[in-house]
Formats: structure tokens, sequence, C-alpha cells
């Protein structure tokens, strides 16, 4: 579902973000026409006195706040903001619903109207036929979403969207958000699946005010809001305390207004040009982040952690943004996932300069301030930056644009294409030695990215500048390549880098299993950056005692509570929690906050699963069985569940039962790498080894990147007798994970056992080689197969 200028998410899992959110978009009537939704929460327009208002403010409406502030309500009118959501109206709807017919997975979807009902006739929950009429539009640009009211209080998002586009750019249809879902009411993805729930995973940015209030007992919505669109108090706060202080400002002391958040950071700010270098800088320094968090309550990929949301407090209060982990950002930081735009742009030079959102766009009509590269030259001079010798590109080209190589595009939900915000330098250089995307490329497809890095070299004789120089630290951390200890710390000790860069650093750390010492740990919780807070909290079991106890204090008190709840997660099994009265009492307060996060998502399958979790680290046995049935209850594919349910009945000698488990799960997913895995150990156990293997086989064939699974097939077909045959599947194994020490260390036993010492003596110094950092620091996440052999030689890891 939408979350800035474009409909639903469609089919966008939340697997591990368990958010997606953001500021929406769509066609439509006037403010108005909020008090058509049956969820409308009328504005309190009492006369209370100036105080009490200004003490608990309530939300008036927009249309409250344009009878003073006319400008800004009719610039905001039309917007994406103002159309985000709407009743589905003639005015509203863009689509074609004259009785148009659509066949998607076999099913056959028809659009149709009766007079100004809106009309889809489609498969329902039951596999059956039914006409259903449209409660809601959804989104205006590129696409239209559409949404359907359930029992229950759900309103479903449908899977069949509208490509609004012109007809000249390939618009004018219908078309699947999620190709095959429609005929099948069993899949998450279906309209009716629980991948689909305006209530989670849209109203929070396509509304003002939104109150999600599900019911875990009866599974049920009761969701609430001020307003069916994203108005000026969503941005701006509650505005009853400001409506009475223009009443009678006599009634206020100071200059307060009533006002919840002034969005003034740009106030009297100009860019200027240095005189030394002719590069921008701010008239005067951007002191605070205002208006760039509120951005991000929707413009971030995130889970909401708190709902009770205060404005101008920070993000991290009810918001936790992902960092620049491997499903969602490529080692350099360039999107990858449906990420939004936040996490990009706190990378970026833009930032740490100073820039904010409303520096490009304009925040009451949500468009650009200017088009093409008259945008950038508002601040950067037009005759050093757009010009042939610093775009190397004819005039006009697509080359020539600015975004095209600082802001290089993805598309989503199939039309919708975004640009990357991290304002970055084209890298062809890390195509080479990390495989990821680069600008220059993305234009050139026919030619590579060798190709690429000569030519920037021929243009400014070096490649490899620009603030972003944090990928081959990730990356090596990603992969647990030599030397990845030194270089995560290296970044994190770089206060030039980007904190959500430095802040993936130590959750890499985390994820290596290193120890940390005080000075690491100390200067980590000591961050200004809450991001970089956080992540210390996940190295708190691998500290050092005496490094641990003060860290302990700080993140568990932490003013932000998305701190405060990463710390509990961290320190659920920690015994020093309780060594002192203070500390014991801190933890407690944190992982309240923590499980209320959680039960804040209840209706998530994820939530239950982290929540079993966290009980069993705490050692709340009881607590642990339930929270897995009511995952797979919520979501009976959510596959995480049945694989740690699988594993608790296992552990408690209830095999029987963990069998029943697998075997539904295997029935619901197949294709699942992580249920047949799981399947093949216990067939293991039954000693059904035979059985095992084909398991095992197929876990290997549907995830070849877990060397895990390749591992454990390995040697269960050593077992059976299959050496060599053991031996390929680690050699195939490894060629995509050549830093895995298990696979390697087998390699090197199970060959000299078939004879082969030149082939034992190969992987036994490649695993030497691990053990030390590499010549001169540096290492090669990605070696090639050359480089691969040429490790009997002594070289494994040469320079780049």
């Amino acid at each position: 579902m939408s979350r800035k200028g474009g409909a639903g998410r469609g089919g966008r899992s939340l697997r591990s973000t368990l958010r997606v959110t953001a500021a929406g978009a769509l066609v439509a009537a006037a403010a108005t026409a909020a008090v058509y939704f049956g969820w409308y929460r009328a504005p309190d327009n009492t006369t209370a006195a100036a105080g009490a208002l200004a003490d608990a403010p309530t939300f008036v409406g927009s249309s409250v706040c344009g009878s003073c502030h006319t400008a800004e309500f009719k610039d905001w009118q039309g917007s994406h903001h103002q159309l985000a959501m709407q009743p589905a109206t003639p005015a509203s709807v863009a689509a074609d619903f004259g009785g148009v017919k659509v066949v998607d997975g076999g099913a056959t979807t028809e659009f149709s109207r009766d007079g100004d009902r809106f009309m889809v006739r489609t498969t329902g929950a039951d596999g059956k036929l039914h006409d259903y009429p449209i409660k809601y539009t959804f989104g205006v640009y590129p696409l239209q979403q559409y949404l359907i009211e359930q029992p229950g209080g759900r309103l479903q998002a449908f899977g069949i969207a509208w490509d609004s586009r012109p007809r000249a750019a390939g618009g004018q249809h219908w078309f699947a958000l999620n190709p095959g879902a429609s005929a099948d009411p069993s899949s998450p993805l279906h309209w009716t699946g629980i991948e689909q729930t305006w209530n989670f995973r849209c109203a929070g940015c396509h509304s003002t005010d939104v109150r999600k209030q599900y019911d875990p007992q009866t599974r049920s919505y009761a969701t609430t809001f001020s307003e069916v669109s994203v108005g000026c108090e969503a941005c701006h706060g509650p505005g009853s305390a400001h409506v009475a202080w223009a009443r009678n400002p006599a009634g206020f002391a100071g200059t307060n207004r009533g006002l919840t958040i002034a969005l003034d950071e740009r106030d009297g700010v100009t860019w200027q040009h240095d005189p030394a270098t002719g590069e921008p800088r701010r008239s005067k320094p951007r002191t605070g982040e205002r208006e760039l968090q509120m951005c991000a309550r929707c413009h971030a990929l995130s889970a909401p952690i708190h709902e009770d949301f205060v404005h101008d407090q920070p993000l991290g209060n009810d918001y936790r943004v992902a960092l620049l982990d491997e499903t969602n950002y490529f080692s350099d930081g360039q999107i990858k996932g449906e990420v939004y735009e936040y996490g990009s742009f706190i990378q970026s030079h833009m930032f740490k300069a100073g820039v904010t959102c409303s520096d490009c766009h304009r925040p009451h009509t949500a468009t650009l301030r200017a088009q093409g590269n008259a945008l950038c030259t508002r601040c950067h001079l037009a005759k050093r930056y757009d010009s042939v010798e610093h775009f190397h590109h004819p005039v006009g080209s697509a080359g020539a644009q600015c975004v095209s190589c600082h802001m290089p595009n993805r598309t989503y939900m199939r039309v919708d294409v975004r640009h990357d915000h991290s304002f970055r330098v084209p890298r062809p250089d890390l195509s080479v030695a990390l495989g990821t995307p680069n600008a220059c490329n993305a234009c050139h497809a026919d030619k590579t990215p060798q190709w690429a890095v000569g030519s920037i070299e021929s243009w400014h004789k070096s490649v490899g500048g620009g603030l972003q120089q944090f990928a081959r630290a990730i990356e090596a951390g990603r992969v647990g390549a030599p030397g990845a200890e030194a270089h995560l710390r290296k970044l994190f000790e770089d206060r030039d880098q980007p904190a959500i860069a430095r802040a993936t650093a130590l959750t890499l750390l985390a994820r290596l299993g290193v120890s940390v010492d005080a000075g690491l740990i100390g200067a980590a919780a000591d961050s200004n950056s809450p991001l970089i807070r956080r992540a210390a909290a996940q190295l708190l079991p691998g500290a050092y005692p005496a490094a641990s106890l003060p860290a302990m204090h700080s993140l568990l008190e932490d003013p932000v509570r998305a701190v405060r709840i990463a710390a509990a997660e961290s320190l659920a099994a920690a015994k020093d929690v309780t060594s002192t009265r203070e500390l014991a009492a801190a933890y407690s307060a944190a992982a309240a906050d923590y499980v209320n996060a959680r039960q804040l998502n209840a209706d998530r399958p994820e939530a239950h699963l982290s929540l079993a979790d966290f009980f069993a680290r705490r050692g709340e046995r009881g607590r642990v069985e339930p929270e897995l049935l009511t995952a797979l209850s919520l979501d009976p594919t959510f596959t995480p569940a049945a694989v740690n349910l699988a594993d608790l009945y296992r552990a408690r000698g209830r095999d029987d039962e963990a069998e029943t488990v697998l075997r539904t799960a295997l029935q619901r997913s197949p294709d699942d790498a992580d249920v047949r895995f799981a399947f093949g150990l216990l067939q293991v156990r039954q000693r059904h080894k035979a059985a095992a293997l084909d398991s095992f086989a197929a876990a290997v064939r549907l995830a070849p990147s877990n060397p895990r699974y390749a591992y454990v097939y390995a040697i269960a077909l050593n077992d059976a007798g299959k050496t060599a045959a053991a031996v390929d599947v680690l050699e195939r194994s490894v060629e995509r994970n050549p830093y895995h020490r298990q696979s390697l260390a087998a390699l090197a036993a199970l060959s000299a056992r078939a004879g082969d010492q030149v082939k034992a003596l190969k992987y036994k110094r490649r695993l030497k080689q691990l053990e030390q950092p590499p010549v001169a620091g540096s290492y090669c996440p990605l070696p090639s197969q050359q480089q691969s052999d040429a490790a009997v030689d002594g070289g494994y890891c040469p320079l780049p």
C-alpha cells in the first residue's frame, strides 16, 4: 500500500521490518469529504480555556486551519497529501469501472459501476465470487488502489490496481500488483489476506491522528482517525490550542501561540557560495532535525513501537527505523528494497550540509520547487555543474540530468519509479569489487563496470570519491571476510561517515560475535545518534563485564524508546541485569516498553514471534508456545513461527507434534527452504536418513546462498558414503560463501580423506588466512574463482 505519491504497497512483505509506512497520495474531493467516513471523529470545537487546551490540544481539521492560513490551505488542496485517501466517488476514482474484466492467476475480476457506486466482482476469502463495493480510493499516481470493507473493522487493499499514467507512458489500464495472487485466497498476498490489511499497513500514513485499536481477543479493529487524508495537523500537530490563541492571544503567555510544532528550520536561511570553493553552504547552521524527523514518520522504512505520537519528540520514540541491512540496501547504501527516502537521505552529503526536505520539496503542494537541473542549481553553481565539462554527456540527454547520475532510480509496485535520496557519486569501481549497481551501467547496460571505471578516470583522473566510504567494510561484515572486525571498528570510529552506516557497523560486529571493549561500547552508548545507541545495545551480550555495566545503565534508561527496547531485547538472557536494584528497575521498565511495543502490533505474526523469542531467553517457558501458536493462527503461511514451534516441541521431546507442524507448513509453503531444512533435521532424528537427504537437497536448491544448509547436507551425504557428492556440494557453496569456516574445514578434511592432498592443502590455507588480517589490511569480499584457486600459492585474497 501507498506511502507517498503512489497507491498501495501491494504485496510487499513485512517479514523482517514489521512495518511499511509512507505519506500518501490520491485523487479526490474537498477536505471536508472526511465527514462521510464512518470512523471520522468530529473535531473538538469547544471554547475551553486556552491554558487547558494548551495542556491537551485536540485535532480541529484542516478546514479550520485554512480559515486563517488560506495560501497554505489552497496549496494543500489537490496535493498528494490532501488526496492520500478519499471516499470512492466519481470525483476521486480514476479507473475504468465500465464493465472491464481482468484475468489474474486464472481468476476473473470484473469492475463495474452502479450509479455512484463502484463495484468489484471477484474471488473472496471463501474462494467464491462476490460483489464488493469500493469504499475508498487509495493512491492517484502513478497508480491507484481501492479499499474494500471487510468484517472485523478491516479495510483491505484490492490487489489489482489502476495504472494512472498517461496512455503514451504505458498507463490507463488495470494490472495485478502480485500476479497470480487473485486466485489463491489462502495466500497472504490475496486481497483478503493479512498483507493487504489497511489498518496495519497503510492507515498510519494516509490519514491524520490514526489509532489502530486492534483487539487481540476478538481479532477485530476499531480504527479511528480525525481526518481521512494527510492534513495540516499530521505535520503540525493538533491545532485546538493554536485556534484558541488566534481567537484570544492575550490568554497565552510568551510567544507560544499554542503551536505543537513549528517547522521553521528554514526560516531566514539562504544558501550561499563559499568564496574559496564555490560550494553551497547554509547562511546559518541547521541546529535540529524537526522537519526531517517529521517527514520520516512516513517516509522511512520503520516499525511502529508506540502509537500515542507526540509531535516534536524524537522519531525513535515511536518508530524503529531500519538500518542498512542486506535485504533492503546494497552494501554501499544504495536502495534495494522499498525503503523510501529517510534512510537514504541521512547517508548523504546534503543532509550533512544542513539540507532539509523543504529545500527541494514544497511542503504544502508536495511538489518540487523547480524541475530538472534547475532544482539542483538553486544551490549549486550552474556554470560548474550544469555543464558538459561536469556531466560529460550531450546537453539535453538523459546523462546530462543530475538525477541520472546522483539519484539513480528503482521501480516498485511494477510502475512506481523512485529516486535514491543518498545523492551519491557513481561508483562503478564498487560494482567491480562488490557487485553493487552503479548509475553508469544503469543507462549503459551494454557496457561493463570496468568500462565505466575507465570512462570516469578519463574525465576525473580517479574514481572512488564521495562522502559514503563504507561499502567495503559493510560487505566484509556481511560475508565474514578476513579483517572484517578491524574494518567495521574503523568505520564506526570515523565520525565523518553517516551515523546510519556507523550504526550498521555495530550490528555487524554483534553478528560476528565480537567481544567489545570499554572504549568501543562506551563511545557507542554515549553517541549523539539514537541509531548508533540503538545498535550499541546489540553489542551488550558480547561486551566485557567491566565495559558493559555502565553501558547497560545508559542504554536501558536512554531518553529514546527505540534504544531502551533494543537494550531490553539484547539483555533478555543476561544475568547481570539484576546485579543492582537500580539496574534491575531500569531493565524492568525497558522490558515493559519492549513488550508494549510488540503488543502494539499484535495483529502481526512477526510481533508474536519476537515475543516468543524474548520470553524464551528470559526463561518464561510457559509464555513461548502461546505466542508461536498465535503467530501461526494469524498467518498459517508464516513459516518462521512453524519452524520455531517445531524446534520447541523437539526440545520438549514432542517430536510427533513437531512433525505435524512441519508437514502442515510444507503443505502450505512447499518452496520454503527453512521448512525443508527443519524437516530434514527431524527425519535424521527419526532415522529416515534417505528421506532427510532429499529434504536437505531441496533446502539447498531453494536457498543456494545459505552455507549452513549446504554444510549439513554435505555432512549427511558423507555419512551416507557419498563423499564425492559431499565435496561437490561444498565446493559450489564456497563459491557463493567463500568465508564460511565450517565448509572450508569440511572440504579440507574430506579432500584429505579422499586422497586429494593438493585440494586439502588449498582449503587448509584458505581457512588459516581467515584467522589473520590480509595483506595491508584489505580483503576481497567476493573473490573470483581464479582468486580462490590462487590460494594454493598463498595469494587467496589479493589486493583489488
